[in-house]
């Protein structure tokens, strides 16, 4: 192979024969299953066969070709377009037949595919061409599609005897196909069912990989170091039960349960508690810090942010008090003082609980006997702090949580290593349709301030959140800083508009959230800083502006800062989506406030290639598995990992060997990365 062709394939991430075999298809070209032109419905997803008609280059404005290719097959016509890519009249020659596939649209009284894959057919119609179904792979410039398929059907004839790391087992017990078939199938099926059954095989071995390392490190994390068996049913937390200000919902007493379990089995806990806004994560949390207290032991909670971690303490001190628990908060803007004192009482263990941030990572601090690590928000920590926080004791239990919904197949998939319980019911009353949400048109922004104003005026408060922080020439989107001015002096100019970003100092922000929290700001303008964690029960509207600007995950968290009392919430969204997707997500986050609901909607809506793209969980993309439809071969390959790492921890055994190296293939040293993370 040339030099140029190597550059190409590299470009693709193809430089071993391995490579090669698994740069599946994309789609197919199914000539046998395909629809003449005239009946063939606008909208959808199709294979036709035409012969070309006629071929037009146009140019309309400058810097902008039209090409048109025309097919007709007797019963109709349809015109392939392509935008700027001139050379595509060169491909193509009147009279021959062709294959095109893609998406069917209706424009200018014709039937159109914008882009289609090509494919060129022999001049036999009835010969057994007709019934192939043609791969089409991922190209670039200077490699052809056809190129690739040619070099993909050389190398499954070097790579077809590589072994099978799925065990024998498991391929009986969930029917799927020997690997060197699957390649074969997935790259040149004999039918659309045989493709999707390799795609099953090959998904599964993708998933079963990922498993594996979460079930490592969990393993790693529960089995082998002995944790501390904790007292679960002490007068401590019998104390702060009883100074619950509320009854707790079925789902609270459930994940308690399951967490205090936990603390008592005597292994180290690892598990995480998902809850959707509002539903009382802090008060679950509370139980299992008071649970120390009985146990004669220590707990730290560590939030991602100062304003998150002094509203913790806010919040659950109270409780704590109550209950006869010693507390303290530790940040990077307390006073050298108050951080000797906190410091020592936490070494000599007169301390019980600390709130903190990542200052309670640093080396500074060390505990008496610290059993108990809570960290809230846990994707918004590298795996190395978290482990320093857990590194500050021995064996001591885990409690992750996070108050962004997750679907289940993306749960198990970035944290299969844990343990999960789920919140879904609001405490006190606050069910569904507590908090109304709306997408206000751009001429109503009058009645949008007539609703801030009306919650002042019954003694409520609003915020209102802007994408930016200061104006910027290169977009149009409000920003905070100058939309406070404006409002103070234009809009509110008898309230009090007060102003909270990220980048303020930290007195400052505290500043500013404790004026909003005590009522001496009427209306607080800010960023996303108040997405999470953000308790102001008095705050019962929100205004987002530029609201198609966020994503569904982050509309939704923005939502759950009002409403949180007893009086009912409402959200108001100005928005101007151009765009299907934003369409789609205003859509969305108005018909529902269910959290799981908008995340399982996100997910089918942008896939999960967004999400896992950005984590820094080492965890490898996914080529053909689909968190969003392939839920049934994610939990058969969590359990059969799991029986897998219980029954073999380190994968040595000789029968297990072609399988861990292809975990460490596709992960890269899986042993090392698991125990690190």
């Amino acid at each position: 192979m040339d030099g140029r062709r190597t550059e190409a394939l590299g470009r693709l991430g193809v430089t071993t024969v391995a490579d090669l075999v698994r740069h599946y298809p994309f789609r197919y070209l199914d000539l046998a299953t395909t629809s003449d032109l005239r009946s063939v419905p606008v909208g959808s997803d199709a294979t036709v066969i035409g012969r070309v008609h006629e071929i037009k280059v146009k140019r309309p404005r400058p810097r902008l070709t039209i090409t048109e290719v025309a097919i007709v097959d007797g019963t109709g016509a349809l015109i392939g377009v392509w935008f700027n890519q001139p050379y595509i009249e060169q491909r193509f020659q009147v009279g021959e037949r062709v294959a095109f596939a893609g998406t069917v649209t209706f424009d200018f009284g014709l039937k159109q595919m914008r882009n289609p894959f090509v494919e060129k057919l022999p001049e036999d119609e009835r010969g057994p061409d007709i019934a192939r179904i043609i791969p089409i792979h991922r190209a670039t410039e200077g490699l052809s599609t056809n190129w690739i398929r040619r070099l993909v059907r050389e190398a499954l004839a070097d790579a077809g005897d590589q072994p099978d790391p799925l065990p024998s087992e498991i391929r009986a017990n969930r029917r799927l196909m020997p690997l060197g078939a699957a390649l074969s199938a997935i790259h040149f099926p004999s039918s659309m069912a045989e493709a999707d059954e390799a795609r099953r095989r090959l998904a599964y071995e993708e998933l079963l990989a990922i498993q594996l390392a979460m079930a490592a490190r969990r393993y790693n994390a529960t089995q082998v170091v002995p944790g501390f068996s904790h007292v679960t049913a002490g007068p401590h937390q019998a104390a702060l039960g009883e100074a619950l200000p509320f009854a707790l919902t079925e789902g609270q007493n459930r994940a308690i349960a399951e967490i205090l379990g936990d603390m008592a089995s005597g292994r180290p806990m690892n598990r995480m508690l998902l809850g959707d806004v509002g539903t009382g994560k802090t008060a679950v949390a509370a139980h299992a810090l008071a649970v120390c207290a009985d146990s004669g032991t220590q707990a730290a909670m560590m939030a991602p942010t100062e304003v998150l971690a002094n509203q913790y303490a806010h919040a659950v001190a109270p409780l704590l008090d109550a209950s006869g628990v010693s507390w303290r908060l530790l940040t990077g803007s307390t006073k050298a003082a108050e951080r000797k004192e906190i410091l020592a009482g936490l070494s000599d263990g007169s301390v019980t609980v600390v709130f903190g941030t990542h200052a309670l990572i640093q080396k500074s601090v060390t505990f008496s006997s610290l059993s108990l690590a809570i960290v809230d928000e846990q994707h918004r920590f590298g795996v190395a702090q978290r482990l320093a926080l857990r590194d500050k004791g021995e064996g001591i239990d885990l409690l992750v949580m996070t108050a962004t919904p997750i679907p289940r197949s993306l749960a198990l998939t970035l944290y299969g290593d844990l343990e999960t319980s789920y919140l879904r019911e609001r405490p006190g009353g606050r069910g569904p349709g507590h908090v109304r949400t709306r997408v206000v048109p751009m001429g109503s922004r009058a009645d949008a301030y007539a609703a801030v104003r009306a919650a002042v005026a019954s003694g409520h408060q609003a915020y209102v959140v802007c994408a930016l922080v200061e104006e910027s020439d290169t977009t149009e989107a409000k920003a905070a800083t100058a939309e406070a001015r404006r409002l103070q002096r234009q809009v509110f100019a008898d309230l009090k508009v007060g102003l909270l970003t990220g980048q303020m100092s930290s007195a400052d922000k505290a500043a500013a959230m404790r004026a909003f929290r005590d009522g001496a700001t009427d209306v607080l303008v800010a960023t996303t800083v108040i997405e999470v964690g953000v308790d102001v029960p008095n705050a019962t509207v929100m205004i987002v502006e530029n609201a198609e600007r966020f994503g569904l995950a982050q509309l939704h968290q923005l939502r759950g800062r009002v409403g949180r009392g007893e009086a009912p919430g409402e959200m108001l969204l100005f928005a101007d989506p151009k765009t299907p997707d934003g369409k789609a997500r205003m859509a969305a986050i108005t018909s529902t406030d269910d959290g799981f609901e908008l995340a399982e909607y996100d997910l089918r809506l942008r896939g999960e290639g967004e999400v896992l793209g950005d984590r820094q969980s080492g965890l490898p993309g996914l080529r053909l598995a689909s968190l969003a439809t392939d839920q049934e071969l994610l939990e058969q390959s969590r359990e059969d990992a799991r029986r897998l790492i219980e029954e073999d921890p380190r994968l040595s055994r000789p029968e297990h060997r072609p399988l861990l190296e292809d975990v460490d293939r596709r992960i890269g040293a899986v042993w090392q990365w698991v125990s690190a993370g």
